[in-house]
């Protein structure tokens, strides 16, 4: 007889046994490819093999090579082991349901370098409960995930640089193939991710091999950095060979370099936190695709936080420096920032705001507008809330990823937030996670607003607006047009000269 607190499915590649947390069956460590190791290292993901029996899948697999330090201090929490044998997903589903259920696909954020579908921030079991299937999963990481080298060139039928794209692609086609006997609606899945894996939502929107494989998306804090263009990839590939002593190197001497050898180097080694654009997975850049309004037409949800500038001080980034640049360059002249910009004092909050308008904001506006031009409906937001116990901590606003516990709503279970939030936050949280399931459940082409605490329309032509999700750190939700609308002019031209393969 058949144990309820262990959920048996069968998936086309063999049977899976689960546990049950509570109300919620989940399925952790499924892999949805083969392990790109050896000979697949640097291929497009491959069919898992079929295996005999039942699978447990009680574990959490191994995490893609990366830095477990950094993860931990930025990513979300400890990835655990590491692997180049790392392309697994996990699967939550309510154990009460009635009918298919809309699937919620998760893309870890962490700057294409860091990260994994496991960690504490991305457990589904809140969302599952508000009647959906929750997917996250792992892809390969920093060089594992993009790379590119002559002596690669011609393995595969069209060239492929894009490798952390195409395991998102096949775990799309997983869930494609599998979901329905996990109670998903194989024919209403969501895309969504943040920061690198809202860059890659919008790179699979960009992408014909993605096409059809999701029905709407959400991109959360979407960062507008150019694609690194493919010849300048190859020779960053020819420069990375040189320096484990390959002058001449064959692709055999490629994949024989340990897997743990690439995630310490540093710049100009290391790899951007951008996809390769000119390979099959994405032909053209994904900016220029939205700038001519050829993307995938599906209900788009996009937005950002208010200090998404934190992000760019973590690594170094001289704010007020960015601002001493623009006085010497001249470009597109300092005295007009200062008038989209009134009230704000010193170089330092000057350079902040325009940092996180130039590289975060100003993405919701593009697709916004792309949106507009091929008919389908933009929900854009501007996330501001902080706990109340941390608004000195957090003293510019809401921090890049401080969303992300909001809307899976895991803001209580979580370190180091569980020690300090308190009713008013948790209930806020709930709010947020309603929104985003709603999203899920009911956006559509047709669809013209998500219900909540504050009805939120979508965009459509002729129409910018935005809820704003936290005022000024506080609770509350309040609708605003023409957000930003200025200053978001100004810096999608100023991102349209730039965008060109070089």
């Amino acid at each position: 007889m058949e144990n309820p607190r262990l959920p048996f499915v069968t998936t086309r590649h063999g049977a899976l046994m689960g546990s049950t947390e509570e109300d919620i069956h989940v399925w952790y460590g499924i892999p949805y490819a083969a392990p790109p190791t050896g000979a697949l290292r640097w291929r497009s993901p491959q069919p898992p093999q079929p295996w005999e029996g039942v699978r447990q899948a009680q574990v959490r697999s191994a995490s893609s090579w990366q830095s477990g330090e950094y993860c931990r201090m930025l990513g979300g929490g400890d990835p655990g082991e590491f692997s180049e044998d790392c392309l697994y997903l996990n699967v939550w589903s309510p154990v009460n349901r009635s009918g298919p259920l809309p699937v919620m696909v998760w893309l870890h954020g962490g700057g294409f370098t860091i990260g994994a579908g496991a960690l504490p921030p991305y457990n589904g079991k809140a969302l599952a409960r508000r009647e959906m299937v929750v997917v996250t999963l792992n892809y390969r990481l920093g060089h594992l995930g993009f790379f590119a080298h002559p002596a690669l060139e011609g393995e595969e039928e069209r060239p492929v640089n894009n490798f952390a794209l195409r395991d998102q692609i096949a775990a799309l086609e997983w869930v494609r193939d599998n979901i329905a006997a996990f109670g998903g609606d194989a024919d209403n899945v969501t895309l969504a991710g943040e920061s690198a894996g809202a860059r890659s939502v919008l790179s699979l929107m960009a992408s014909p091999l993605a096409k059809g494989l999701f029905h709407k998306t959400i991109v959360q804090s979407g960062y507008t950095l150019p694609d690194t263009p493919r010849e300048r990839a190859l020779r960053q590939g020819e420069a990375l060979a040189r320096h484990f002593g390959l002058e001449q190197a064959t692709a055999a001497q490629l994949r024989a370099i340990p897997a743990d050898a690439f995630w310490p180097l540093t710049a100009p080694l290391n790899v951007a936190p951008t996809p390769i654009a000119g390979d099959c997975v994405l032909p053209e850049p994904m900016l220029e695709t939205f700038f001519a309004a050829r993307h995938h037409p599906v209900p788009v949800m996009i937005g950002s936080n208010s200090d998404e500038a934190s992000v760019m001080a973590v690594f170094g980034i001289d704010l007020a420096g960015q601002i001493r640049k623009l006085r010497r360059e001249r470009r597109f002249g300092l005295g007009l920032i200062r008038l989209l910009y009134p009230g704000v004092k010193g170089d330092e909050e000057l350079g902040r705001q325009v940092c996180r308008d130039m590289a975060f904001t100003t993405m919701g506006f593009v697709v916004m507008q792309a949106q507009q031009r091929v008919g389908q409906p933009c929900w854009r937001y501007w996330f501001d809330y902080v706990a109340e116990a941390e608004h000195e901590t957090y003293r510019h606003g809401a921090w890049h990823g401080n969303e992300v516990p909001y809307m899976f709503d895991t803001l209580g279970e979580i370190e180091p937030s569980r020690q300090y939030v308190n009713e008013r936050d948790l209930a806020f949280a709930s709010q947020v996670a309603d929104y985003w399931a709603e999203f899920a459940r009911h956006a559509s082409p047709q669809h013209d607003a998500l219900h909540g605490p504050t009805r939120w329309p979508a965009c459509r032509r002729g129409r910018d607006v935005l809820l704003r999700i936290g005022l000024n750190k506080h609770a509350g939700f309040r609708l605003e047009n023409r957000f930003m609308r200025a200053r978001m002019s100004l810096f999608r031209r100023v991102m349209k000269q730039h965008v060109t393969l070089d």
